[in-house]
Parts: structure tokens; C-alpha cells; sequence
């Protein structure tokens, strides 16, 4: 029997439970990446690193480890077959789009994509199609998920209105199978929070006169809100989704962003090195929280599937894994100059961020089974 007949022709662990993918160490791995940063062209220039010239190559050469069991490296042909006539749509900030590029590129080394829509907008809004599978892969931009408006240099705080999710998506609901949901870093920004007309506070608002709130709470508003809508109306259609919620990714910034080693490291932290802060922590468990409180809200609707893709600690472990000054060009070339803008909040791809598409597979491939089969 092929080993990719089944699923889980191998047990996951000795006991058969379940694997915990998220708790595990960072390893050497002597094959590196599924692809480079000429392969694809779907890599956001920010992104990447090798062709904006980081001259060392280390952060390629790591893999992620599970404590309790293995994670097969990344196949596209079984990942394509899951989606076969399907539509996944990334929904989210940035972060979405990291993630959604970094898959493209791992599917595009056995079928390339055709980009079938864009919106011109800082590529806010694309859709890919894969003609082999019939499947087609969307980024929607919507970085708080519910209704909001962005800052801006005439109004320098966000709007978000927490009573209605941000239609630009989910007026798209009944035409998605599978979504990604990945938010977080915009509700650090300032911003001002609604229901209706009612102005509910503010995060770092002075001079609003507005109360001060946590964007903790703001946070678990949107994700609640969000999933509550999903549910809501796919139950009305009479059918279900899966649904993947990505959790916080932490920045590692270290000292002033605009200097050169503002995320220096070239190595993994390794175990107990350095413990996840205070903000992270939140931010993961806000996320992991209103996950387990949807699905009890869903039991009662047939085909809903909601998982937490837990990224937050695997993704802590790895500082060396982000752009920094290489977000730009070549930006040492001439020495190193007084002021350099950096990113450690974003990933290199390829990069690190490749994993959690790895496990986005496993979690697909535990829904679906051994009743699947590789056609």
C-alpha cells in the first residue's frame, strides 16, 4: 500500500490520540525549502530576502519539530486534491497574505496558478485558480475582520464599528468552502471602537476624550462576532465550512526599528531560551478561546469544522525568520546608514511561515480522515 493511500496508515503517536503539532522544537534540516525566491512569483517584494540580498542563508536550513510525533514536510499534489473544487480564501491583514503566499509558492512546484482577479489595490484582493483541481485560492483584505476604517494621515487612528463583520468578505460567504482567518497586529494600532453610533472607547486616543480600553477585549469582540456570522449564515444556506483561525504571530523587534539590528539574531531561540511575553500570550489565548466557544455554538450544524492553527510559539521560537533591513533592496550595500527600516514582523519566504502551511495540511488531512484517497 502507498504510504499516501491513507492519511493515517501511520499512527500519529503510540496511543493513536491525536498529534500536538504545535509544541515541538526547531531542528537542523539539511533539504531546506520546497522552493526559492525566483519560483513563484507570487512573493511580495518585502518578503523576499535572498533576492533583496541577506547574505546569510542559515533561517532556510531549520525544521519544526513536535515533541510527541513527526510533520511530514509539505505535499502539494495531497494539499490540491484536498481543495479539489473548492474555494479557500485567506481573510485577514497582512499576515493572511504572508501565509497565502507562502502557499502558492509550495503548490506552484507542481501546478502553477492562474491569477484570475486583482483589484489593483496594493494587491488587496487577488483569486488564483488551479485548472488541474478546479480549486481556487482568494486573499481578502480585512485586517479587523469586522467593519472598519483604516487610519490615515488626515484621521491617525482606526474605526472599527464591532457590531458588523466587514462585508468585503463575507458577502463572498456562500461561495467559500474553507477560510483562513488571521488578525491581530492592527488592533495594536490606535483606534476608536463602535457598536452602531455608540462609541464604546478608544486604544491611545488622547485628546478624544473617549474611555481607554483593551484591545484584548476589542479583539475577542471581532473573532466573536466573525465566527458567530460564519455560523449563522451557513447554517441558512444548510451547509457547512471549515474554518481555520490562525493565531497571533509575535514581532522581534529588538531596540529602535529604524536601525540595522533591529531583529539581528540568525538562529532559532532554543527551548527555554526566552519566554513568550506578556501581549502574546493574550493575544494567542483570545484567539484560542473564542475557537473552542464556536464550536460549541456550532455543534448542531452539519459540515462546520473550526480548528486553531496555533502558531504563536513556533513562530516566537524563530527571530531570525523576518526580513529586517531586507525588506528593501540590497539596503547595506553602500555601509550601514544611520536610519534603515526594518520589518521582524513579517517572514522571509521562503521562510519559517512555511510551516504553518505544513500544519494546515495535517489539520485538513485529520478532518478528512481515512475516508480520503489519493486520486
Amino acid at each position: 500500500m502507498s504510504s499516501n493511500l491513507f492519511f493515517f496508515a501511520e499512527k500519529e503517536r503510540d496511543d493513536q490520540s491525536p498529534c500536538d503539532y504545535f509544541n515541538g522544537n526547531w531542528v537542523h534540516d539539511k533539504l531546506g525549502p520546497l522552493y526559492n525566491g525566483t519560483t513563484c512569483g507570487t512573493i511580495k517584494d518585502g518578503q523576499n530576502c535572498v533576492t533583496h540580498g541577506r547574505p546569510e542563508f542559515g533561517y532556510l536550513y531549520w525544521r519544526w519539530k513536535p515533541k510527541q510525533c513527526h510533520l511530514p514536510r509539505f505535499e502539494p499534489n495531497i494539499f490540491l486534491q484536498l481543495i479539489k473544487n473548492k474555494h479557500l480564501a485567506f481573510v485577514g491583514d497582512s499576515m493572511a497574505r504572508n501565509q497565502l503566499e507562502s502557499l502558492l509558492c509550495m503548490l506552484a512546484t507542481t501546478s502553477t496558478p492562474n491569477l484570475t482577479y486583482e483589484d489593483g489595490e496594493e494587491n488587496k484582493f487577488r483569486r488564483w485558480h488551479f485548472p488541474n483541481h478546479n480549486a481556487n485560492i482568494s486573499v481578502y483584505w480585512s485586517p479587523f475582520l469586522v467593519n472598519g476604517t483604516e487610519k490615515s494621515n488626515s484621521v491617525p487612528y482606526n474605526k472599527l464599528y464591532l457590531d458588523h463583520v466587514d462585508e468585503k468578505w463575507a458577502g463572498e460567504l456562500d461561495q467559500i468552502d474553507m477560510i483562513v482567518l488571521s488578525v491581530g497586529h492592527w488592533f495594536l494600532h490606535p483606534a476608536v471602537y463602535l457598536e452602531g453610533e455608540t462609541v464604546l472607547g478608544c486604544h491611545y486616543c488622547p485628546g478624544l476624550n473617549h474611555t481607554e480600553i483593551g484591545f484584548y477585549d476589542v479583539l475577542r469582540k471581532a473573532l466573536k462576532i466573525t465566527l458567530k456570522t460564519i455560523v449563522e449564515r451557513r447554517a441558512e444556506k444548510g451547509n457547512g465550512i471549515e474554518v481555520i483561525v490562525t493565531t497571533f504571530s509575535p514581532a522581534h523587534f529588538e531596540g529602535d526599528w529604524d536601525k540595522a539590528g533591529a531583529c539581528p539574531k540568525i538562529k532559532p531561540y532554543k527551548e527555554g531560551e526566552k519566554q513568550l511575553e506578556a501581549m502574546d500570550v493574550q493575544m494567542r489565548k483570545v484567539g484560542l478561546d473564542e475557537v473552542e466557544a464556536a464550536k460549541v455554538n456550532a455543534k448542531k450544524l452539519s459540515g462546520f469544522r473550526l480548528e486553531a492553527l496555533d502558531v504563536t510559539k513556533l513562530s516566537f521560537l524563530r527571530p531570525d525568520g523576518h526580513p529586517g533591513p531586507y525588506m528593501n533592496p540590497f539596503p547595506l550595500a553602500n555601509g550601514v546608514s544611520e536610519h534603515v527600516q526594518n520589518d521582524c514582523v513579517h517572514w522571509c519566504l521562503p521562510g519559517p511561515i512555511d510551516t504553518w502551511n505544513e500544519i494546515f495540511l495535517q489539520l485538513i488531512k485529520r478532518w478528512e480522515g481515512q475516508s480520503w484517497r489519493e486520486e
